[in-house]
């Protein structure tokens, strides 16, 4: 294999967090000459990522703009990648999941007739507008891939079914996995002083996000109503909300819950912060894709703040629970792992599926065979 150019692109924090392990990974090959460029969808939550992982980019489009829409951050994705790909010629581009950067940037690769490798394949809900637009971004990205990275069987199986050759899948677990390796330490001092103030012991916490598109309005202000339920009913449990800055939803949280007794509205904290959270909590509620993966990782529950997920391995395993939006669903649901320790150990104890946290060396061993068969 001569020397290859492999470039990453990525634009918010649950893609760097998923793609810094195989960043690494890719670093340690001679053969190899990683660049990276962030599209910065997502800014400062973004930038902390980069930090933890000591990943500097070569490229940053920094495109993220107040109330952004998606029409905008496909066409700023497609323009400022256009000049990048001219001067770089990379042989091969690594996209990562769902998000609007990671269809732009692999239809940009497919204008240039780059061959793309999709981190994360095969994820399907089957349901078009949720979660929306990653449903969408999955499956357009998926026709443009050339490398299927597959984090599960199921998620191979949805890419068979839609005429994928299954000579370019490779089932690799997840990469999430992989980066907690980084990230969780053993007795965690938090940076944010609020929370070493936290009774993990003697009280049960629960971990909260909730930001989805498609969760704006009715859906995070019902949220937002049933975990003030949760705390008047349960004394034992306080509440910990990491509150996504998007106006849209700030505003809504804060209306709602800012004067609630052992609830914590808090701004969202850094991957290392956020991992070792999950730790040390009772229980994760979340509209999030990545926490479905992680926190079961750590043995601990989630309700899943959606009507439907594309991780149904997570749901077959039964480390997450589909609650949707509906007030007394979610009450229900959670009541019943905060009183019942059966229901709780269930949960807790069940396997996940996503892999032993070797995901990037199995993608890096991908690309070594088949960049050894392609004349570069």
């Amino acid at each position: 294999m001569e020397n290859i150019k492999i470039m990453v692109i990525f634009g918010t924090r649950p893609e760097a967090i998923k793609m810094a392990p195989l960043i690494k990974e890719l670093e340690k090959v001679p053969q190899i000459k990683c660049k990276v460029c962030v599209t910065a969808q997502h800014r400062e939550i973004l930038d902390q990522v980069l930090e933890i992982f000591n990943i500097k980019p070569e490229y940053d489009l920094n495109i993220m703009k107040t109330k952004q829409s998606l029409t905008g951050i496909t066409c700023s994705v497609l323009s400022g990648l256009e000049e990048i790909f001219d001067k770089e010629k990379p042989d091969m581009v690594l996209v990562h999941g769902d998000t609007t950067t990671t269809f732009a940037a692999a239809l940009a690769a497919f204008y240039r007739k780059i061959p793309v490798g999709h981190v994360e394949a095969g994820l399907r809900s089957h349901n078009k507008y949720s979660p929306y637009p990653e449903e969408i971004n999955r499956k357009l990205t998926g026709a443009l891939t050339d490398l299927h990275f597959a984090p599960t069987t199921i998620s191979r199986e949805n890419l068979l079914r839609e005429g994928i050759d299954k000579n370019n899948i490779f089932v690799t677990g997840n990469t999430v996995i992989d980066a907690m390796k980084y990230t969780i330490k053993e007795n965690y001092v938090f940076e944010n002083h609020e929370l070493n103030l936290i009774d993990f012991k003697n009280k049960k916490i629960i971990m909260v996000t909730a930001h989805r598109r498609e969760n704006w309005g009715i859906g995070i202000e019902n949220i937002c109503k049933a975990l003030k339920i949760i705390v008047e009913e349960n004394l034992d449990v306080e509440v910990l909300y990491l509150v996504h800055p998007n106006p849209v939803v700030k505003d809504v949280v804060y209306s709602i819950l800012k004067d609630v007794s052992r609830i914590h509205l808090l701004r969202p904290i850094d991957t290392r912060e956020i991992h070792n959270l999950m730790k040390k909590c009772y229980l994760v509620m979340t509209d999030s894709g990545g926490i479905q993966e992680e926190a079961p990782h750590l043995g601990k529950p989630v309700l899943v703040l959606r009507d439907v997920t594309e991780r149904v391995e997570a749901l077959s395993a039964g480390t997450v629970r589909l609650v949707g939006i509906d007030i007394d669903k979610i009450v229900l649901e959670a009541n019943k792992l905060i009183r019942n320790v059966e229901e709780y150990s269930n949960m807790s104890k069940s396997i996940n599926p996503y892999g032993d946290g070797n995901g990037s060396v199995k993608i890096v061993d991908a690309l070594i065979k088949y960049f050894n068969n392609v004349s570069i």
